[in-house]
């Protein structure tokens, strides 16, 4: 997973947050912005990603309206 693409899109958007690959061959990360914009994200994560990406399966958690953006841009974690 090119996280590459993923830091595009997200600031293409105007999200904030973070991604990372996990050792076990997934994605993990956090994603915040207005309500649109992050399922606008979420959509993407779900059906497009990186070019040389397979998706088997996305999983969106512990969503909650937050009173402030706790990242000031969006970047990959390792």
């Amino acid at each position: 997973f090119s996280n590459q693409y993923t830091e595009e899109e997200a600031k293409k958007l105007g999200v904030v947050g973070w991604v990372k690959n996990t050792s076990q061959g997934t994605v993990t990360g956090q994603v915040q912005g207005p309500e649109d914009k992050v399922n606008a994200m979420k959509s993407w994560l779900s059906k497009v990603g990186s070019p040389s990406s397979r998706i088997d399966r996305t999983s969106f958690s512990n969503e909650k309206e937050i009173s402030k953006l706790d990242f000031s841009g969006f970047s990959t974690r390792y």
